[in-house]
């Protein structure tokens, strides 16, 4: 069978690529995606987008991952450097429950507030998957729970009108990612074209679901 051809850059159908909403925005806090395996062709979706927007940037797809991968991406550098540089401190963008004992997550480390005072130094993780696949995929890598978590302040008002969330504080990954970035580093201004090109987007797939 003959596959359709793909944007070698959004990996979508000619007519859905989304290439023109990009547009590279500077951040000094690097951000590793977790994928799920069955968000990557999904239309709704906003990690390739993500991935296209923010240079210092990664994907990386899976559920359950093998120790020693998931701990080499979570540590090494992303690019070679000319000069040795520090490790980054790893952090995890997933919010706290009092259910995580309950659901048999491990109770993460506590946040040391002076790392967030160095965003350069920091590696942002990011589960990209619907709530469920998402704490599914932090179930089944230990490696992951035990990693601190960094909480959002002053959430936003979702503008993902085209996947519906499940609780008013769900946001889609590129607008929860947005968020701490602007929240690490300390300016929102800055993270408003990650934005731009997400309402794009957005009515992108709004347009094709009114066809």
């Amino acid at each position: 069978m003959t596959q359709r051809p793909r944007c070698p850059a959004c990996l979508r159908p000619p007519r859905a690529c989304i290439c023109r909403w990009t547009a590279a925005v500077p951040h000094r806090t690097e951000v590793l995606i977790l994928q799920h395996p069955l968000e990557v062709h999904q239309a709704k979706g906003t990690a390739r987008l993500l991935r296209l927007c923010l240079p210092h940037s990664r994907v990386v797809v899976g559920e359950q991952f093998d120790a020693t991968v998931l701990q080499h991406w979570l540590t090494a550098p992303f690019t070679a450097h000319h000069a040795p540089e520090p490790p980054r401190q790893t952090l995890l963008l997933y919010p706290e429950s009092a259910h995580d004992a309950a659901l048999g997550l491990a109770t993460p480390p506590p946040l040391n507030p002076a790392l967030l005072q160095t965003p350069e130094r920091l590696r942002l993780v990011v589960l990209d998957g619907t709530w469920r696949k998402s704490r599914k995929m932090l179930h089944l890598n230990p490696l992951l729970q035990q990693l601190p978590r960094l909480p959002l302040r002053a959430l936003p008002v979702s503008r993902y009108r085209v996947r519906i969330a499940r609780q008013p504080h769900q946001l889609s990954t590129l607008e929860a990612t947005c968020a701490a970035l602007a929240q690490l580093e300390g300016s929102a201004d800055a993270f408003a074209p990650l934005l731009s090109a997400f309402d794009g987007f957005v009515a992108q797939q709004a347009a094709w679901q009114g066809r």
